[in-house]
């Protein structure tokens, strides 16, 4: 029989998110979670199914996804330019040449940005 529900840290886990961003999910109502008996946050198989997009793994360790729609590709010599809107934030991201054709970008498409970073620096 399938698993019916998951722990709030296992369906951070399987999300790819801290626990931390699992309890300001179901705070703001964008995830919907129960409790066990210990009154332990426990997450629904399905919507932890529904926010991965359905039946997507992802193979990779980083935690912050952006959703968002491809705004800009400039392609020049070996590098590309994505820029994509996901929700508020503008995400630019530079990557191979072949990686944008590979993954056949378009302004208007949907597309995931994946971020992982140990630290940022910005400097004036």
């Amino acid at each position: 029989m399938p698993r019916q529900t998951y722990t709030a840290g296992e369906a951070a886990r399987r999300l790819g998110i801290s626990l931390d961003t699992l309890r300001r999910w179901d705070r703001q109502g964008r995830i919907r979670t129960g409790r066990d008996r210990a009154n332990r946050r426990v997450v629904p198989a399905s919507e932890v199914e529904r926010l991965r997009g359905g039946s997507l793994h992802h193979d990779l360790s980083a935690r912050n996804r952006l959703v968002g729609t491809v705004r800009e590709v400039k392609i020049e010599g070996l590098l590309a330019q994505v820029e994509l809107e996901a929700g508020p934030f503008r995400i630019v991201s530079v990557i191979t040449r072949e990686a944008a054709e590979e993954l056949a970008l378009e302004p208007g498409d949907s597309a995931t940005a994946v971020v992982k970073a140990t630290s940022i620096m910005v400097e004036r």
